[in-house]
């Protein structure tokens, strides 16, 4: 077995999508970022590259090469997936998402199936968390900003 943990955050800018998990969540700003900034994505690459202490995201799709701009990161994720993980496979994964706003409860389940759905896992695997930041942690309290984090749990 091996454990891995991702963490991103992203500024939220007007005249953006807001993508978490590759579900399209209606809101008036969203994920500033090379590629289509989805954080929650983001955070699950760092995770599973973690777990096999094979770098981080930046190092696999640096901002600094133009092919990855406004890159789908759910086509990211698959390359990793299918590059970098075998011969291990993802026995589940946990996340959470820290926004201030919007309220993200009617999404969780589209984010859940979407992700279970692109990974080849069950929902039962997948486990999606939103909380806010009550105020606090300064841009993410005030909406401006968005972090997600990711642990993942790989077996052979």
């Amino acid at each position: 077995m091996r454990i891995g943990s991702g963490w991103d955050i992203h500024a939220l800018v007007p005249n953006r999508p807001l993508v978490l998990g590759g579900v399209h969540i209606p809101h008036d700003k969203g994920e500033e970022g090379h590629s289509d900034g989805d954080v929650l994505v983001h955070a699950i690459i760092d995770a599973i590259l973690g777990a096999l202490a094979k770098g981080d995201i930046g190092s696999h799709f640096p901002d600094t090469d133009p092919s990855y701009k406004n890159a789908d990161s759910q086509q990211l994720l698959k390359q990793v997936i299918q590059q970098e993980l075998p011969p291990y496979s993802i026995k589940n994964l946990d996340t959470t998402i820290i926004l201030q706003r919007p309220k993200l409860r009617e999404h969780i389940d589209a984010i859940r199936k979407n992700l279970a759905n692109l990974m080849n896992l069950t929902i039962e695997q997948v486990s999606v968390k939103a909380k806010t930041a009550e105020g606090m942690l300064n841009e993410v309290g005030s909406g401006d900003a968005i972090i997600a984090q990711a642990t993942v749990l790989l077996t052979v």
